[in-house]
């Protein structure tokens, strides 16, 4: 009994639960507000992905980024956020086209190409960082599993001077609005070409063009969320939300809306879960989605047991 007293905390519902949308709104709300945008960006988009059987695309560029950081901070010597996003989204899109090459122009599978790609990227990531090691500061913990409660410490900026707000999250904002807003315009080719490639083709649709545009698309995203939630935990947010949803529904439309819905449930949920157990925000919100991910499959199971003896 002592040891489980030691590893869980004791809880207390008003420090949990009240007083940060009390005492610390000004705080939690952003850390919320990340949390649900990163979440809702990656299960949105990590539909298709996994659809696809390209999860794994996901992690690769997440972890290829590292090479794209360090180059972008040794030719600007800033840390500001734009020389460092452009860095690493070249980085991604630098990924996801090696990839294509190595698998299009050899017999190598994509799996083994991506094997290849991001081992070797993320392994002149660390080359750069030994040799410029003085001059570079790289956070692990960052790197790993991301910093989303670091929003709270970033100057405010005014959006259209009707509220302000910290510019990760506005930028992650706008990207979420972007991936949410290009899915619902290209539904139809993506519909198609995720599917029936075939069906695609004979009205018109070139599942190549729509493959590097999604490709294209979840580098920014994955480089977006890179800041908040690493290179590990990323991959949690592109699959967790897509596969619990399409546990729960078979209609892409359904599925789509419910990612959304676990977004926003696993990031209230996980930000109280990590001040309750003092834990990473990021890690926290996995957690929380895992758990969604085994309910969803047990009731599954459980619907379709309950159906079978139906039949019987």
């Amino acid at each position: 009994m002592e040891f489980w007293k030691q590893l869980i905390p004791p809880f207390d519902f008003q420090q949990v639960f009240v007083e940060p949308w009390t005492e610390y709104l000004d705080s939690f709300l952003w850390i919320f507000a990340m949390g649900f945008l990163v979440t809702a960006a990656c299960g949105f988009l990590g539909t298709f992905i996994v659809w696809r059987r390209m999860a794994l695309v996901g992690d690769a560029i997440s972890h290829s980024v590292l090479p794209g950081i360090v180059i972008a901070f040794l030719v600007s010597q800033s840390r500001d956020t734009l020389p460092m996003f452009l860095g690493a989204l070249g980085a991604g899109v630098l990924t996801t086209v090696l990839i294509e090459l190595i698998h299009q122009k050899s017999r190598i599978k994509t799996d083994a190409a991506l094997g290849i790609v991001f081992t070797t990227l993320f392994a002149f990531g660390v080359v750069l960082v030994s040799l410029y090691g003085e001059n570079v500061d790289l956070d692990v913990d960052c790197v790993l599993y991301g910093e989303l409660e670091h929003v709270i410490f970033e100057t405010p900026v005014a959006f259209l001077g009707l509220f302000e707000a910290p510019n990760s999250v506005l930028r992650m904002g706008a990207v979420t609005l972007a991936v949410m807003v290009l899915v619902a315009v290209f539904y139809r080719p993506l519909l198609l070409s995720s599917f029936d490639p075939g069906l695609a083709r004979s009205m018109g649709v070139s599942p190549a063009v729509i493959h590097h545009a999604l490709m294209a698309l979840l580098a920014v995203v994955v480089v977006s969320a890179f800041e908040a939630v690493g290179a590990v935990l990323v991959i949690a947010m592109l699959i967790f939300p897509a596969t619990t949803a399409s546990l729960l529904s078979d209609r892409l439309p359904v599925i789509l809306g419910l990612t959304l819905l676990i977004a926003l449930l696993s990031a209230f949920l996980g930000l109280h879960l990590a001040l309750w157990l003092d834990a990473s925000t990021a890690a926290s919100i996995s957690v929380v989605i895992f758990g969604m991910f085994l309910a969803a499959w047990a009731s599954r199971c459980v619907t379709r047991v309950a159906r079978e003896g139906f039949r019987r």
